[in-house]
């Protein structure tokens, strides 16, 4: 419980749904890609990188 706390607090509750719904959704190794994160990276340009992810995934699907 304290994990959904914390991130509620930082994302907000809409955002933090979404949140574990996607790790629920897609499989791979969260704790693995956590420690492949560049950490000289924003949270600017790591959500940039994901949404462009996103999109390339749904431009293949579709």
């Amino acid at each position: 419980m304290k994990d959904a706390e914390i991130l509620a607090q930082y994302l907000g509750d809409i955002e933090m749904e979404r949140f574990i719904a996607l790790i629920q959704r897609e499989p791979f190794d969260y704790t693995q890609w956590r420690k492949d994160i560049d950490g000289d990276e924003s949270i600017e340009d790591i959500s940039r990188k994901a949404v462009a992810l996103r999109n390339k995934k749904s431009d293949t699907a579709g």
